[in-house]
């Protein structure tokens, strides 16, 4: 048994040892082979007819592949990094990128495997040279065919010279890839080219095609005679040749041959895949992308159907857009609601206590009263004398209102007669109730605390001032504000009743805020217009006194809004002959501009603010930044109820096209806004005009007690009442040509003209009945021949101001002096002189005098002067906080307006968006093209509402004296919300209708970059030019200078034009951003249209700057014009 098993155990061992062994020797005979291989030179397989070389062995194969690619995987290399990536670096941003987005094939080399296995081995010899693709590529830069050379010319022309075939070379011949100077002799065992290359008529080489191209072989369509799908034709008499490979790569406008189809991906250059469902390819795609999340996808698409997202974006953006829209305007009027309830509830609240304040003293002086009559039953016992004293204390005490209640009742001396004590004695019970009585009152008094608000005593005030600097909310605010009205109100009612002692308490209280006094003197003022040599003002003497109102009247023509501005400083384009004193100084009254106010005769108020809004906003600004918060809304408290603007002041003024107040209640608050900043000097141009009489008397009454304070306040008045007539202080009345009829008390003016002999008729209004006759309309009724034209001579004659010469024929009783001819000649000679001209002198005389008058303008835009009002408003910092609210609160009551421009910014990106698809040969250019004309013009237009709008109300703020940076800064902060959000609602549509391949951000970025661009140039076309001029060219704008963009190619002259284009560089960012995304087979399309247009790779960040810089350049410009061509 033992030696039976021990054969099988043998053969057992050796079967197992025989395939151990032949394993081994496979193994050891393929590393020979290997070794073999290596070990032989890799040109000897190359190089001959390739009849030795093993094509049947797959490891060779394998091996071969991976030699032959690193050879041409450093050719590549080296042609992308050195040669094509210095000469087309504007194309190239990372060569090695490049390289691997274009050459890399390490992922698949079967279409090397095939085409070494077919050419069995003769393969690099077939391979271009580095001299051989520079040339072909030159000639593609060139836009010309291959130049000739020692292969393909006139005398020598194998068939590896036509498209689609290559030779090879002699076996002895060595062939180095790097060398860019000589064209090897390439001419033997010409081929087709292999699948996966492309082989260019001329040369007689293969050049890889690149990532993204399908380059099989070429079958003919005997039809059309074409090597399908290329464009060549065999050659002509050849009947051997056939269709080869590909013959060119070049950008896709001249042959878009090779590119790998739309709808289909290549992975390889040999195989091309349609697109499956739930994924998208674009031209030139390596490989399939998935769609996004809610996009459709059908099979074979070349773009994702993502208008899904513009949907949801259109609807988060509209959301959000009404949220913000509407909460903050609810914000707003909630708000308002609360402020109105707190203000409400702090006036019911005084009112309640000013009731309760009543009846308190009401009952205190009916105890008084009382106990006077008992005093006196009970003092009739005494002497005469001690009643007279006793009776002259109730009465002083009855007067002043001082001390307490004891000081009415003296202790009885206890040195007095018999007959008194028994007299008293036998009153007792009378006394005893009137000492019942009389701690009743002191029990009341005791309690007078609870009415501290009311108190008068400066001990009191002193107290509640410390208070008030403690107050913080809005009802402790306007508790305070309501209840000093409350004292003003009631102090105005003692005041029309005082006694010597209360003039003595008013004079003596130092605890009221006294205003600066302004006294303005004029002396032979004259103001005539420049060039025209016309007298607007003539020899005006006189002054203006604080505490005052003058009211300066005259007839049409008279000068008077001229004798207003000359002497608020306003005047220009005239000449200023005489002295203005301010104070008895020859300073400017620009040096008081901060407390002096100006009420022009327009209403130039804000539409879009309420009454408060606007009043509030003039008193945050021009009243002194020391001065708390309590007493700036007592201030706009006391303006509200003086001028009977409590019902309508949380109301919209309103405009042209939104009707809010009333033509009077707008009126008042224009003057209102000068009010609220507690001017010292107060200029009004005609503020009655156009109300009526009840109007009339509140607005008079309101500028009335600024006169008590001690304001110096000057108005024109037109044609008022008698009993606004018998309001004002002083008159001056002016006759044609500026000259002075009147000037003094209104009291006086009759008694003067009496004198003069002009009576004026029962029944007719002073005032008028005087402008009539100085309009000649009335003759005066008098029995001497006195003419209108006499009235201002005797007015000079009245006061010994000097006659000038040209009116001394006026006078008839009084012979010129010597005085008046030196006068006279001196200051009118020119007026007397009087040349005829021709047309063009006065032509030329005018357009002198436009200049001078904008010289002027430019000279008080300018003018800076030492401020000498004492008063410290808000530094430019709290003026743009003030403006930025006030901005806000006008842009969300102009959300439809907002909301119209966004709407059509929506249409506008639809419709782009789906006309112009993206244009891949172009990298989508058309379509940015159109989106910048129409964003331009869209944004432009919208921007020019920003300061077109508001001319009026700028120049009349910036005249008073607020920022007019913080305005502007404050104006295009506000802005940059539209700015921000315009990009995000037209890429909405436009991007996911054309659906670029730059991502949205980058689009977000160029398009974020435009609109600031193009709103800093609407804000000059804003500022420079009237709202129609500005309008038309925000739309002719955009397109010319898009035109001068895009065809400056040619022309040297509009190309360096195009460079101050802002179209330009928006167009050559967006394009930028665009083509970077195409690669592979597309480099050379990139490199042609980027070459033809001028545009780099690397300039994107250069473009953006560009575009930021010409905003920023813009809006100094704008500001810049703003501060020169303002008029004040």
């Amino acid at each position: 048994m033992s030696r039976e098993r021990k054969p099988r155990k043998f053969v057992k061992f050796f079967s197992t040892s025989r395939i151990t062994l032949a394993v081994l020797v496979v193994v050891i005979l393929q590393l020979s082979w290997v070794q073999l291989v290596q070990c032989q030179n890799f040109d000897d397989y190359t190089s001959g007819s390739g009849k030795d070389f093993p094509v049947d062995n797959p490891e060779f194969v394998k091996y071969f592949t991976q030699v032959a690619y690193s050879r041409l995987s450093n050719l590549t290399t080296l042609l992308l990094s050195s040669q094509f990536a210095n000469n087309h670096s504007y194309c190239v941003k990372d060569p090695k990128a490049e390289w691997n987005r274009a050459f890399n094939f390490s992922d698949n080399l079967d279409f090397v495997s095939n085409c070494i296995t077919n050419l069995r081995g003769d393969f690099t010899q077939r391979i271009c040279t580095a001299a051989e693709i520079k040339a072909y590529f030159n000639s593609i830069q060139n836009s010309n065919a291959i130049k000739p050379n020692g292969n393909c010319n006139r005398t020598s022309w194998v068939s590896g010279c036509e498209p689609g075939w290559a030779c090879g070379v002699n076996s002895d011949q060595p062939i180095d890839l790097k060398n860019s100077r000589d064209i090897p002799v390439r001419t033997l065992d010409c081929q087709s080219c292999c699948a996966g290359f492309f082989c260019p008529r001329g040369i007689t080489c293969m050049i890889p095609c690149p990532l993204g191209s399908y380059c099989p072989l070429a079958t003919l369509n005997r039809s059309s005679g074409n090597c399908e799908p290329y464009n060549y034709q065999l050659p002509a008499g050849q009947l051997n040749h056939t269709c080869g490979g590909a013959d060119m790569w070049s950008d896709v406008i001249s042959s878009g041959a090779i590119f790998c189809s739309a709808g289909s991906y290549c992975p390889t250059s040999i195989e091309q895949t349609p697109c499956s469902s739930g994924n998208y390819c674009p031209m030139g795609s390596t490989s399939e992308k998935p769609c996004f999340k809610l996009a459709s996808c059908d099979p074979n698409t070349a773009s994702q159907n993502i208008h899904a997202y513009g949907a949801m974006l259109i609807a988060g953006l509209s959301t959000l857009l009404l949220i913000i829209y509407n909460c903050s305007d609810q914000v707003i009027t909630i708000r308002e609601r609360r402020l109105a309830k707190s203000r409400e509830a702090a006036a019911r609240s005084v009112r309640e206590k000013v009731q309760a304040r009543t009846r308190w003293k009401a009952a205190k002086d009916a105890a008084k009263k009382h106990a006077i009559e008992l005093q006196s039953q009970v003092s009739r016992k005494f002497s005469r004398r001690k009643v007279g004293a006793e009776n002259e204390k109730v009465r002083i005490l009855n007067e002043e209102e001082l001390g307490t209640d004891e000081d009415l009742y003296p202790t009885m001396d206890t040195s007095t007669s018999g007959a008194s004590e028994q007299s008293y004695a036998s009153s007792e019970g009378k006394t005893i109730e009137a000492g019942h009585l009389t701690r009743m009152m002191h029990e009341i008094e005791d309690h007078s605390d609870s009415f501290s608000s009311f108190a008068v005593d400066a001990k009191s005030s002193k107290s509640k001032a410390a208070k008030d600097k403690e107050i913080h909310t809005h009802s402790q605010i306007f508790k305070y504000a309501y209840s000093q009205l409350e004292k003003e109100k009631a102090q105005e009612q003692q005041n029309k009743n005082l006694t010597f002692s209360g003039v003595i308490s008013m004079a003596a209280n130092t605890e009221t805020r006294k205003r600066p006094v302004i006294e303005i003197a004029f002396r032979d003022l004259t103001v005539t217009l420049k060039g025209k040599h016309k007298h607007l003002l003539r020899s005006v003497n006189g002054k203006i006194m604080p505490g005052r109102i003058t009211a300066v009247m005259g007839p049409s023509g008279a000068g008077k809004t001229t004798f207003l501005s000359a002497l608020a400083g306003k005047a220009v384009g005239c000449t200023i002959n005489g002295l203005i004193l301010v104070n008895g100084k020859t300073e400017s009254i620009h040096s008081y501009k901060k407390i002096v106010g100006f009420v022009p005769q327009d209403d130039i108020v804000h539409g879009n603010l309420t009454v408060e809004e606007n009043l509030w906003f003039s008193a945050r600004c021009r009243l002194s930044a020391d001065l708390p918060k309590p007493d700036k809304v007592l201030t706009v408290e006391r303006v509200i109820e003086s001028l009977g603007l409590q019902a309508v002041r949380s109301s919209l003024v309103g405009t042209v096209e939104k009707r809010g107040i009333s033509g009077g209640q707008r009126k008042r608050v224009n003057v209102g806004l000068e009010l609220v900043m507690e001017p010292s000097l107060l200029f009004l141009d005609e503020p009655t005009s156009g109300l009526d009489s009840s109007s009339s008397q509140l607005l008079l009454r309101a500028i009335r007690r600024e006169a008590l304070e001690g304001v110096n306040i000057c108005m024109v008045v037109h044609q008022p009442s008698y009993t606004l007539f018998r309001m004002f202080d002083d008159l001056i009345l002016l006759a044609k040509g500026g000259l002075t009829v009147y000037h003094g008390s209104v009291r006086k003016v009759e008694e003067y003209f009496t004198s003069l002999g002009i009576n004026v008729p029962e029944r007719v209004n002073p005032p008028d009945y005087f402008i009539d006759v100085l309009e000649g309309l009335v003759k005066p009724n008098t029995s001497s021949s006195l003419s209108h034209e006499e009235l201002p001579i005797r007015w000079m004659l009245y006061n010994g101001y000097p006659v000038p010469p040209d009116m001394q024929h006026y006078s008839v009783a009084v012979t010129a002096s010597p005085t008046y001819v030196q006068f006279g000649s001196h200051e009118y000679s020119a007026q007397i002189t009087n040349e005829d001209q021709s047309f063009a002198g006065e032509m030329w005389q005018d357009v002198k005098c436009n200049m001078e008058r904008r010289r002027d303008i430019i000279r008080h835009n300018f003018l800076r002067s030492k401020d000498l009002s004492n008063r410290r408003t808000p530094n430019v910092l709290l003026q743009y906080k003030y403006f930025l609210g006030r901005v806000g609160k006008q842009r969300l009551r102009e959300a439809r307006v907002q909301a119209i421009d966004y709407l059509i910014l929506l249409l506008a990106g639809a419709s782009l968006g789906s006309l112009s698809k993206a244009s891949e040969e172009q990298f989508g250019m058309p379509g940015y093209t159109y989106s910048i004309i129409a964003v331009s013009l869209l944004c432009k237009i919208a921007a020019l509402r920003s300061f077109s709008m508001e001319k009026l109300q700028h120049w009349r703020e910036s005249a008073s004296g607020m920022s007019s940076l913080a305005y502007f800064v404050s104006k295009d902060t506000m802005d940059h919300f539209n700015t921000a959000i315009k990009p995000v609602v037209y890429l909405s549509m436009y991007y996911f209708f054309n659906n670029p391949r730059s991502p949205f951000m980058d689009n977000y970025i160029v398009l974020l970059c435009l609109v600031y661009c193009v709103t800093g140039i609407a804000y000059v076309l804003a500022i420079f030019l009237d709202p129609g001029p500005s309008q038309l060219c925000s739309v002719i704008l955009p397109v010319v200078l898009t035109l001068v963009a895009t065809q400056a190619r040619d022309n040297k002259v509009l190309k360096i034009i195009s460079d101050f284009c802002y179209p330009k560089w928006a167009l050559e960012a967006f394009v930028i951003g665009n083509a970077e995304r195409y690669y592979g087979v597309w480099i050379i399309t990139r490199c042609g249209t980027l070459r033809r247009f001028d545009y780099n790779l690397h300039d994107w960040i250069l473009c953006i700057a560009i575009l930021i810089l010409t905003g920023i350049a813009s809006r100094g410009i704008a500001f810049l014009g703003m501060l020169v061509f303002q008029r004040k």
